[in-house]
């Protein structure tokens, strides 16, 4: 090979080398572009509640990241991008513990947006005396103070001066300072969830005797003991309210059907309100005196409400074996 010819072949593979480059850039963008993901920015004052905002975003279905450096992001929005409906819902904490992060953040979240990346950005923030507090009460090292030792007070205030530059692009500015964890928790989820998001709670319908004392762990108690007692019945003394005979003795009395109506409309109310809170148990029992007739009754009936409502409940009767 001549040297001209080894010339225009070098020439020739730094031609298709730069092609496959664009172009494999231009789908990269196309790609990251398309994707249905959302990404959630959580940044701002240290102590003003970034950790609580990214576990309640997680306890939701969010894939969550706490602390990732600026240039990592835009890789792992391709991957994630990639990644189709396994993640298509994403929460970052960036904040001022990464060196380079008011020099590089900026302008890795602009160049996500300008690629057409569906991408929010929450800056939250409190008053710097409700700031030192919380560093008081968690006696944890301001990442500004000096030397991890430092005063709180000079820290939060350069930190509140170093990061005004990304507050004022923030979509959403959130002051914490007057809300609690529950508040906060509950702000995210109707702003960034829909209402089918929110966790059921682990549910657990129990029926038990007062006989033999309420269940230790029972969030809700209700007494059925106003209820006609089989019990008096002599041919049902001996069943339990699993037996359909013992059941229909027990619906045969309007006071029943009222009562499992009321029941089962206060209960499809509370439950959304204990997911919201982000209650991951809840335990409803059941008592009537000995726990073998009204109560097992009542909760099988109440669990298999629940399950027909699309929600899962464990049943158990505590007390049905007793005599």
């Amino acid at each position: 090979m001549n040297r001209q010819s080894k010339k225009n072949a070098k020439e020739s593979r730094k031609s298709r080398a730069s092609t496959k480059k664009k172009t494999g850039k231009a789908a990269s963008s196309v790609e990251i572009g398309s994707s249905s993901a959302h990404f959630v920015f959580i940044t701002g004052l240290s102590g003003s509640g970034k950790t609580l905002a990214l576990k309640a975003l997680e306890d939701t279905g969010f894939f969550c990241v706490d602390n990732l450096p600026p240039e990592l992001i835009d890789p792992f929005a391709e991957l994630t991008a990639k990644g189709g409906d396994n993640a298509n819902r994403v929460a970052i904490v960036a904040d001022m513990r990464e060196r380079g992060f008011l020099k590089n953040f900026p302008r890795v979240f602009r160049r996500l947006r300008q690629r057409g990346l569906k991408t929010t950005l929450v800056f939250l923030e409190a008053r710097n005396d409700i700031l030192i507090r919380r560093f008081s009460e968690s006696r944890r090292p301001h990442p500004l103070a000096p030397d991890k030792g430092g005063a709180i007070l000079e820290a939060v205030r350069t930190e509140r001066r170093k990061l005004s530059g990304i507050r004022r692009f923030a979509d959403v500015i959130l002051d914490t300072s007057e809300l609690t964890a529950h508040q906060l928790r509950r702000y995210l989820l109707e702003h960034f969830t829909e209402p089918s998001d929110s966790k059921s709670p682990a549910l657990n319908v129990i029926s038990f005797g007062y006989k033999y004392g309420v269940p230790l762990d029972a969030d809700l108690v209700f007494d059925v003991r106003f209820l006609f007692n089989p019990y008096f019945e002599s041919k049902l003394r001996h069943k339990d309210g699993n037996d359909p005979v013992v059941v229909k003795f027990i619906l045969s009395h309007h006071e029943t059907e009222e009562f499992l109506t009321r029941l089962k409309s206060f209960v499809d109310y509370l439950i959304p309100k204990y997911a919201l809170e982000g209650k991951s148990y809840l335990t409803i029992a059941v008592g009537c005196t000995g726990g073998r007739h009204r109560s097992v009754m009542v909760a099988n009936s109440l669990a298999r409400h629940i399950t027909e409502a699309g929600r899962s409940a464990k049943i158990i009767h505590r007390d049905v074996e007793n005599e």
